[in-house]
């Protein structure tokens, strides 16, 4: 209640403030989303026990840095008959034009988990048991889901909830198909009824808890309408579910559309375990430079580091080809980039190297509580970029892109300082000093510094 004593002027301004306040809260990841995705270590055959262990082991080692979704990818309405469990996760269609194996899906044309992967959906209850074991943790449920409607939905004719007399088979655009799997045809978003079934399959999401959607398939061709749909859907349901597009190369040219209807999306493809993939995710990261920011986050894809590929998708199980330098730069180039961080490795799998690099609460605040990441340059041996920490000071990451040791400098004065300035490394969590004019570190190759500078001068020249 606003106190009466205050003047009209001032009750507005506060009432004004709280709207502001209540609105902004219901608007998801005003910061990167932080979390697990269980894709990279699990591909298209997760199940429930292990998204529990890994909710398990974020909530005891992980929720108090940040961390908080735990995704459930890749075709959990799937049985993954034998021979499917890495690749080929594909349906037949029958001579009457049915499907084997036919996946979990409702009167409504809508997907469920299926049982035989998901015990606790038995009974239609759907991912509501495990969306409230996440919850009773701490933590945020989130599910994966391919652009469109089931082809065995727009078989059966299936009616379209909300409507009368619409069936599955009006709203399907037949021509409109992802080239890598079979399941589904894109929406014909023109078509009467097409939003009233991405309003049905969003009120279905709500009512089992569901905090966060990765839709695949719609990023690359750009499926602008469909996009639009699902963020209309998301409103219509009322709760606040972040909206993540998939995969890459979303078309920079739809920067101001993604931007206005999506919260996070895929700048490029699946990143892998290499040296090479890193490279190209930093020219990747450079062409959508300045776009990112509250509720809008250019994705660098999820994080390649622990146990992954226990069951597929990619190569042998392993733990993360990368070597230890390497880690460090993942890590350091998606903080300070202000990337959505989803963890691709299985948790329960970790050592302690992987949780120090998870774990270390001045790093991912650069991720967290940055702004404005720059390039400041790059060459064939180097490179820097920059952000605004919020108490005026600098993020600054230098990183070696070389293939031998060598030093990596900066001019402070081009960033804007003037006199001395502390420095402070925030892998080492340790005060450097004071510097003037320059600092310089000599970096292994593929290594990367994280350090934090303030001093008198002009920080906003660095962001």
């Amino acid at each position: 209640m606003i106190p009466a004593m205050l003047t009209r002027r001032s009750q507005t301004l506060i009432a004004c403030l709280l709207a502001l306040a209540s609105l902004q809260a219901q608007v998801p990841a005003q910061t990167p989303p932080m979390g697990w995705n269980s894709y990279n270590c699990f591909g298209s055959a997760v199940h429930e026990d292990e998204v529990r262990a890994n909710a398990g082991y974020m909530a005891r080692n992980l929720r108090e840095a940040g961390w908080q979704y735990i995704v459930v990818d890749f075709l959990w309405a799937y049985d993954n008959p034998p021979g499917s469990l890495i690749g080929n996760p594909f349906q037949k269609r029958l001579a009457d034009g049915s499907y084997i194996p036919w996946l979990a899906m409702d009167a409504w044309g809508r997907l469920l988990p299926h049982v035989n992967k998901f015990p606790s959906a038995f009974g239609g209850k759907g991912f509501g048991p495990l969306a409230a074991y996440v919850h009773g943790l701490g933590l945020k449920f989130g599910i994966h889901v391919m652009r469109g409607i089931p082809r065995q939905a727009v078989w059966a004719r299936t009616p379209v909830l909300g409507t009368s007399g619409i069936t599955a088979d009006r709203i399907a655009d037949t021509n409109s198909t992802c080239p890598w799997m079979n399941h589904m045809y894109g929406l014909n978003m023109r078509a009467p009824g097409a939003q009233e079934y991405l309003n049905s399959l969003l009120d279905l999401y709500a009512s089992w808890g569901v905090d966060f959607i990765k839709v695949d398939d719609i990023a690359r061709p750009y499926s602008a309408a469909e996009i639009e749909g699902y963020r209309q859907a998301i409103t219509h349901c009322g709760r606040p579910i972040v909206l993540s597009l998939s995969p890459g190369e979303t078309p920079l040219a739809q920067a101001p559309h993604v931007a206005q209807f999506a919260n996070m999306w895929r700048m490029a493809d699946d990143f892998w375990d290499s040296w090479k993939e890193m490279l190209k995710m930093f020219d990747y990261a450079k062409r959508w430079e300045g776009i990112g920011g509250p509720g809008h986050w250019p994705d660098c894809d999820m994080i390649q580091i622990g146990k992954i590929s226990k069951r597929g998708p990619v190569g042998p199980e392993r733990y993360s080809r990368l070597t230890d330098d390497e880690l460090t730069t993942h890590m350091t180039f998606w903080c300070i980039y202000r990337s959505p961080l989803m963890l691709g490795g299985n948790l329960p799998d970790n050592r302690e190297r992987e949780l120090a690099l998870f774990s270390n609460p001045e790093v991912l605040a650069v991720d967290q509580e940055g702004s404005s990441p720059r390039q400041l340059y790059k060459d064939p041996g180097a490179m820097v970029w920059v952000s605004k920490a919020p108490d005026g000071a600098l993020y600054v990451a230098l990183f070696n892109i070389g293939d031998s040791t060598h030093e990596v400098a900066i001019d402070l004065k081009a960033i804007g300082f003037r006199g001395t300035v502390a420095i402070r490394d925030l892998w080492k969590r340790a005060d450097l000093g004071t510097f003037r004019h320059r600092y310089a570190q000599r970096i292994p190759a593929h290594g990367a510094v994280l350090v934090k500078m303030a001093g008198k001068g002009s920080a906003a020249r660095g962001g």
